[in-house]
């Protein structure tokens, strides 16, 4: 394992070779499967007002939309005869979808057979429950950053150990547990983002989601002068040193890595992630979940020839974190 002082070297430099040892390890303890998530971005109404992301609900210019509980069951039906083993419901912190309607939605998109992932935010301990309870199987809570002073600035009205209580909740909970972080927020150094892998890691998180901060216009952070070719290039080297630490979990090449880089996913895949999630919402509101701008959704059929150009092959589970492992070489 790397200590602080290691990671920071390592990021600090222009060597890239950890890239490759990334790769290496991906394949040894994960296989040359790829995970498809079929994602519905099911809300994009949000009650907060983090600094960074398009769909706070300080902005006005955001054309706000809702698809009721059958249009999400529906679009689940189709993603299963697409042949998706996994769905994510993922929407903005939007209180007009209460526990109970979430548990009525996932039990129903349960009779399909497929996992669920949500990522939809802070909840107490008892929604949590009531969620897993109704067949949820896994939860996506980004910390974003462990820098606890930029956290409570970037997330008003928010608290950094709140959020740190509600991954340790899912994990009780026994939720497969996702986190990440963004890399390239204003202020953010690289120390930071060392903690930010150790965190992951005494997290034992199960899957990880890195991106590079992309300014949106709509937000406080909108007129920030950012190298968003480095932020991408830096945003790779903290995932591959996610996958060397924490050898067998998920890890997405992320829509935000292919908005910066048209390889962007294809150079994530080579650098130690084994997950990609296809948007399958409603096309006419893909352009509307805009948490930064000029966000790149990725097209099924699209998706698995990029898949079959890498020489990969499509997982055939639902991609447990256990699945990994009974795929190691």
């Amino acid at each position: 394992m790397f200590s602080k002082e290691e990671i920071i070297k390592i990021l600090s430099s222009n060597d890239d070779s950890i890239l490759k040892t990334a790769d290496e390890i991906r394949k040894k303890y994960v296989g040359d499967t790829i995970h498809l998530r079929g994602l519905i971005e099911f809300s994009n109404y949000c009650n907060r007002t983090c600094y960074y992301c398009g769909l706070r609900c300080e902005n006005k210019s955001i054309q706000r939309y809702r698809l009721s509980p059958e249009e999400i069951i529906e679009t689940a039906q189709k993603g299963k005869e697409l042949g998706l083993q996994t769905i994510v419901l993922q929407s903005g912190e939007d209180y007009y979808f209460s526990t109970d309607i979430l548990c009525k939605i996932i039990e129903e998109i349960k009779k399909i057979d497929v996992a669920i992932t949500l990522s939809i935010g802070e909840k107490s301990y008892k929604e949590y429950q009531q969620l897993k309870n109704a067949g949820a199987d896994r939860y996506l809570l980004r910390i974003e950053t462990t820098d606890k002073t930029l956290y409570n600035k970037l997330h008003p009205n928010m608290s950094y150990e709140n959020r740190v209580e509600c991954l340790y909740n899912l994990k009780s909970l026994g939720f497969e547990t996702g986190t990440g972080c963004l890399v390239g927020l204003p202020n953010q150094t690289i120390e930071s983002l060392a903690n930010d892998v150790l965190f992951f890691k005494e997290l034992n998180a199960d899957m990880i989601g890195i991106g590079p901060f992309i300014p949106h216009p709509d937000t406080p952070l909108g007129n920030i002068n950012v190298d968003i070719n480095k932020n991408f290039e830096l945003s790779v080297k903290v995932m591959a040193l996610t996958r060397i630490l924490l050898k067998d979990i998920n890890i997405p090449a992320t829509t935000a890595m292919e908005t910066i880089n048209p390889k962007g996913q294809t150079i994530a895949l080579n650098s130690g992630a084994n997950v990609i999630m296809p948007n399958i919402t409603m096309e006419k509101y893909q352009t509307k979940y805009n948490i930064y701008p000029n966000k790149s959704n990725q097209i099924l059929s699209k998706t698995k020839n990029k898949i079959s150009l890498l020489g990969r092959t499509l997982s055939n589970t639902k991609g447990y974190r256990t699945d990994n492992k009974k795929n190691r070489k």
